[in-house]
This record gives C-alpha cells, sequence and structure tokens, in this order.
C-alpha cells in the first residue's frame, strides 16, 4: 500500500471515531407512564357503589319510619292535635292583642305637657299612634336624615294619603316659632315627592303670621301648639278639626 493510500485510510478512520461515540452516547427518549384507566374505572365505581349504599340506607330508613308510623298511629294523631292547638292559641293571642291594641288606640290622650316633653323622635311617634287612633291604619313614622319632609305619613279612611312633618319645640310656645322656610320644605316635597292628598306640619311650638298666611296659599294645613292640644287630648280625627280638605277618595272614584 502506497504511503498516500495509508493516510487516506487514518484520515478515514479519525473521523468516524467520533462520529460513533456520538452516536453511542445519544440517550433514547424517556417514555412518560400515562395514568391507568383501571384506577379511574375503580374510583368511579367506588363512588357509584357508596351513593347505592346510601340509597338503600334511605328507603330502608324511610320504609322503618312509615312502618312505625303505622303501627304507631295515635301519635301522628296526637301531633295533629298538638299541632293544631298551638295554632288556635296563636291565632286567639293575636286577635287579643289587636283588641288590645284597638282599645288602647280609642283611650290615646296626650297633655300638652307630656308633648313638651319628649324626645323630637318620640314626638314623630306620638302624632303617628294618634293617627293610628282616628283610624289611619297604615300610619308610619318615616322621619329621619333624608326623609325629605316628611315625618309621618298615613292613609286616613276615606282614601286620602296624609304626609305630616313634625316640628317639636322643647320649651313648647316659648320655643322657636315655626316660619315660612319650613312651610316651603314641605309644600316642595309633599305632593310632587311623597304623593300626599294632605300636607300637614304639626308643632307643639308657635307658627309665625307669615308662615300661615303661605300655608293657605299653598293649600298646606297647619296644626299649632292649640289644635294639637285639642287633637291630642280629645277623641275627634284630625280630619275633623282642619278645614278645605280635598274630598274622599272612595267618593270621587265611585262618582
Amino acid at each position: 500500500m502506497s504511503p498516500r493510500a495509508r493516510e487516506r485510510r487514518a484520515g478515514a478512520s479519525g473521523r468516524s471515531s467520533p462520529s460513533g461515540r456520538s452516536s453511542a452516547s445519544r440517550r433514547s427518549p424517556v417514555r412518560r407512564r400515562g395514568r391507568r384507566p383501571g384506577r379511574r374505572r375503580q374510583r368511579v365505581g367506588d363512588r357509584a357503589a357508596g351513593l347505592l349504599v346510601a340509597a338503600v340506607l334511605a328507603v330502608a330508613l324511610v320504609a322503618a319510619v312509615v312502618d312505625w308510623l303505622l303501627d304507631h298511629w295515635w301519635v301522628m294523631a296526637v301531633v295533629a292535635v298538638l299541632a293544631a292547638g298551638a295554632g288556635a292559641v296563636v291565632v286567639h293571642l293575636k286577635r287579643q292583642r289587636a283588641r288590645w291594641e284597638a282599645v288602647r288606640a280609642r283611650g290615646l290622650r296626650y297633655a300638652l305637657p307630656q308633648l313638651d316633653a319628649l324626645h323630637h323622635a318620640r314626638f314623630e311617634e306620638a302624632v303617628r299612634d294618634l293617627l293610628l287612633r282616628d283610624g289611619c291604619r297604615d300610619a308610619v313614622r318615616v322621619g329621619g336624615r333624608g326623609d325629605l319632609g316628611a315625618d309621618v305619613t298615613a292613609t286616613d279612611p276615606y282614601g286620602r294619603r296624609w304626609v305630616v312633618q313634625c316640628k317639636h319645640r322643647r320649651d313648647g310656645a316659648a320655643g322657636s316659632a315655626v316660619g315660612t322656610p319650613d312651610l316651603q320644605v314641605l309644600n316642595g316635597t309633599a305632593r310632587p315627592v311623597h304623593g300626599a292628598d294632605v300636607a300637614v306640619i304639626v308643632t307643639n311650638g308657635r307658627v309665625t303670621g307669615p308662615a300661615v298666611a303661605f300655608a293657605r296659599q299653598q293649600r298646606l294645613h297647619v296644626v299649632d301648639r292649640p289644635a294639637l292640644g285639642v287633637w291630642a287630648s280629645g277623641s275627634r280625627p284630625l280630619w275633623e278639626l282642619l278645614t278645605s280638605l280635598p274630598p274622599s277618595r272612595e267618593r270621587t272614584g265611585g262618582s
């Protein structure tokens, strides 16, 4: 063999040896083991078996209770009698309470010194109670922040909606007088906001002359200290003490 042939052979063997090592050193990709479908099936089967056992136990329990009740039917009769008796007692107590409330409302009276001593919130409640006494079954106190000029609302037996603004004066007649601005607030909200048929301002104090004149112009009603004394201490409803009230809604609807 010539020297050139030997060199070529040696070069070829030198180039092939690294490639052989690299191919041998390559690792085959690792195969990931997937979840065995047998485990899923086993879990589903366990759940189904648990539900089946629970259903069987529930049916057995219901059947046992029904059998026991059939054997002891008198227990159901006793329970029914007791339930009926309890219901009758509850109804009787409600009716008795309603009668007591009606009697209390009919006999409700306030003297002016009593009203003077009240907190302004209690004064609003007293006005509400007087309207309840008069026959306004839905009278409710709504006074508070954001009341928009309405402290008490009610519907009288003639279907008229009353919106009342209360002005309590701790010093009574000696306190500050109710002025035109107070009437302006009532006039601005009673009808457009609260849907009043009758807008009233009630106070245990005084009302200025201009405020009274403004009330007449705007068809507002003023219950000052003397009028409040007559209303609170007597038995006549408020609408019998006021004049120029709108007609009954019932009569208007029927005409």
